[in-house]
């Protein structure tokens, strides 16, 4: 990774990862960088990846499936864990506040993927059915009708409200868009939010995956990496050389080590000098 002369590196290497846990290495230094809001979201992000690659695996299965069944499907699916942490990923349709169930598969830690004849709660499938429903009405009115397509991910915390993330997916013509971002704290029933914390750029922008190259992803205008900046980064990392997310004081991207996995290296500006801007 080429570092510019334009910054001062304090907190070089934060975090060191490997693909299933990470290790928070620290030095003896004023770090004015803000670990514990980073680690917040980070924690975050890779539980939003993990849902997204189900996610993924499934609805590859889901298009071989009869098309008669298939033809029963709406726009509604979505996935979640169970309290033994097996994740379940159901496809179906919501009409008149009642989800109905086309497909429902498990996915288990060999990354095996099963047919489930099991039929979960029917009020816990149609709260969740109808949470999504609210996130992307609310989504659908915030954003420009051309907008790229977003994905939508949704979880149940322990209070019984819902979490919904709504991130820019990857976009069928390959590219990655970043420059929006929605969270909903949604109330149990699924039809009132309690909490938004959404960030919109004046515009979408993107990059082609291809060819594989050096990104910056310009956010100068705000003092941390926003969680959609951060999952852009960690869901991008193996289609460019680099990432780097440029914010108001500081840079942060990660570093393939090998065989030890991934650094996040967040790197403080010296502000008395002129910032870099690559590929933006």
């Amino acid at each position: 990774m080429k570092i510019s002369k334009l910054y001062i590196i304090l907190a070089v290497v934060l975090f060191l990862f490997s693909s299933t846990s990470y290790a928070q290495k620290s030095k003896e230094i004023d770090q004015k960088f803000d670990v514990a809001d980073f680690n917040k979201k980070f924690e975050i992000v890779q539980w939003l990846v993990e849902y997204d690659d189900i996610a993924w695996k499934t609805s590859d299965v889901v298009v071989t499936e009869d098309k008669a069944e298939i033809a029963k499907l709406g726009t509604e699916w979505f996935c979640f864990q169970d309290d033994k942490k097996l994740w379940h990923a159901v496809y179906g349709k919501l009409s008149e506040g009642k989800f109905q169930t086309v497909f429902h598969y498990t996915y288990d830690t060999a990354s095996k993927i099963a047919r489930s004849s099991e039929k979960p709660d029917q009020k816990f499938l149609d709260a969740h059915a109808i949470a999504l429903s609210t996130a992307k009405a609310k989504l659908k009115a915030t954003i420009p009708a051309n907008s790229p397509i977003f994905n939508q991910y949704i979880r149940k915390e322990p209070d019984g409200t819902f979490g919904v993330w709504m991130l820019p997916a990857f976009q069928p013509d390959g590219t990655a868009v970043y420059g929006g971002e929605a969270y909903y704290s949604i109330d149990a029933a699924g039809t009132k939010i309690l909490k938004e914390e959404s960030y919109f750029q004046p515009s979408f922008r993107g990059f082609k995956t291809s060819p594989s190259r050096e990104i910056w992803l310009n956010y100068r205008e705000v003092e941390k990496p926003t969680l959609g900046t951060i999952f852009f980064v960690w869901y991008y990392k193996s289609y460019f050389t680099n990432i780097t997310i440029d914010n108001a004081r500081s840079t942060s991207s990660v570093v393939n080590t090998g065989k030890d996995g991934y650094i996040w290296v967040h790197v403080e500006k010296d502000e008395s000098k002129p910032t870099k801007s690559v590929g933006l």
